[in-house]
């Protein structure tokens, strides 16, 4: 149980909300950064965590720009994945004394319990004792998995680009750590704002199905502004609104920790950066943040 809980854990960032103002001057998922003294180009990729790997053969130029760079860049580096999934499995848990008969009304848990049953196979006896914020996670996966069978495989994009680096023994360097992404994915929000958050994605489905849908038409199309126009998408009457503190902490606040230091990994190696595609654009973003710090950026397609 707990592997199949380690992907969304580590590769669900792209499905929340992200934010920024503005567009970029191109649709591309695979970007060129040059200049402000770097000896060699490096390349910027979007990736979709949960799109199969088979859709980067119809990339245009991702092969060149992987063979001819030094390391690969990702969110975090996964060379070591039991630990990980130790570190997950020991943040998952509730805090002492919080238990979902204290987060939730009998009636919400007994709906949270079918679905699970319904969905992934185990119910609240099982899983019960994890944090909210968890299950949502879960929840997310199973159900793309369910709308999207042909599409779904068991390795993210971001895994296999490391793996492949390994085979040819380039570096791995990982953006963020384990807990960093634990903390922005388990202890962000409270155990009552995790599990009012899990309890609108379960009684609102066919929002999530939309979002996915809408999401996956975007990707699929290499159409990186239609993806940012959904990130920022206000539904009527929406009842799982996010904060601007926690849009913040999904992407702005970590955009900006590592354009701080993604400039020494380029100039130490030419480097493919492959990261969730909703922190390449908007104002915030990746490519805009790039390019005020004197790179020129350019996408390739």
């Amino acid at each position: 149980m707990f592997k199949k809980i380690l992907l969304p854990l580590t590769a669900l960032l792209m499905m929340l909300s992200c934010t920024g103002q503005s567009k970029v001057d191109n649709n591309s998922l695979l970007w060129k950064i040059s200049g402000n003294g770097l000896k060699n180009p490096s390349y910027l990729f979007g990736t979709h965590h949960l799109v199969p790997t088979t859709f980067l053969d119809s990339v245009p130029g991702l092969k060149s720009a992987f063979d001819n760079t030094e390391q690969v860049v990702g969110e975090l580096d996964m060379s070591n994945m039991s630990e990980m999934q130790m570190k997950i499995v020991m943040e998952s848990m509730l805090p002492e004394g919080v238990t979902y008969e204290s987060l939730l009304p009998n009636d919400d848990i007994a709906l949270l319990d079918s679905t699970l049953k319904n969905l992934v196979g185990a119910g609240m006896n099982q899983l019960g004792t994890m944090k909210p914020a968890l299950l949502s996670n879960l929840i997310s996966l199973s159900l793309y998995q369910q709308y999207y069978p042909s599409l779904s495989n068991n390795m993210s994009m971001d895994q296999h680009f490391q793996e492949e680096a390994l085979k040819r023994n380039k570096a791995v360097v990982g953006l963020e750590t384990t807990e960093d992404q634990i903390q922005v994915l388990l202890n962000s929000q409270t155990p009552e704002r995790q599990a009012e958050l899990l309890m609108c994605m379960v009684k609102n489905p066919e929002m999530l199905k939309e979002q996915m849908d809408e999401l996956q038409v975007a990707y699929l199309s290499y159409d990186i502004n239609a993806l940012y126009e959904l990130s920022e998408k206000e539904l009527p009457n929406d009842p799982c609104p996010s904060t601007e503190e926690e849009k913040n902490a999904i992407n702005r606040d970590r955009n900006g920790k590592w354009l701080q230091k993604l400039p020494a990994i380029m100039a130490d190696k030419s480097s493919f950066i492959a990261v969730g595609c909703l922190h390449l654009p908007g104002e915030v973003g990746l490519i805009e943040g790039l390019r005020s710090q004197g790179y020129t950026v350019e996408p390739l397609r």
